[in-house]
């Protein structure tokens, strides 16, 4: 997975993540990560084709008044795009979440990302709000779309 996070780091993709990750740090984040799906406060799912990780995808439940929302964050291998793993990856994670009593999901993207948002859409996410100048991306500030669905 350090070689997964560092490759798309590398290639400068429109993820939120911008900086190398070290084996300590991505040890620490798999832990994490394992501890709250062990403990029911998250869902990870991830896809492997060929014996090789091909990507992951995360909903996290928010706390409170908005414990009924969930963040979702997806990433995949850029050999590994356009062909549904992304999807499939969203469409699990989404039914696998509901039993944790989220009712709406929510994810950030760069505006500029159409990849991205036509996929989300095709999934049923609308774009409901801009975050302006959220992201600065290879220098140039770019805006975050919002964009949220209803799955229960």
């Amino acid at each position: 997975m350090l070689s997964f996070i560092n490759g798309l780091v590398e290639e400068k993709a429109m993820i939120m993540m911008n900086e190398k990750q070290t084996r300590d740090q991505e040890i620490d984040w798999i832990g994490k990560l394992l501890s709250g799906v062990e403990r029911d406060k998250m869902i990870a799912v991830v896809a492997e084709v060929e014996g090789r990780f091909a990507g992951s995808c995360e909903i996290t439940p928010k706390r409170g008044y908005s414990s009924h929302l969930g963040s979702l964050g997806i990433s995949l291998v850029a050999e590994f795009r356009d062909l549904g793993i992304g999807q499939a990856m969203m469409r699990e994670a989404e039914k696998q979440v509901k039993r944790l009593g989220v009712e709406v999901v929510d994810l950030e993207v760069f505006e500029g990302n159409e990849r991205a948002i036509h996929t989300y859409e095709k999934l049923g996410y609308k774009v409901t709000g801009r975050i302006p100048e959220a992201l600065k991306y290879w220098g140039e500030y770019v805006d975050a779309l919002i964009m949220t669905k209803r799955i229960a």
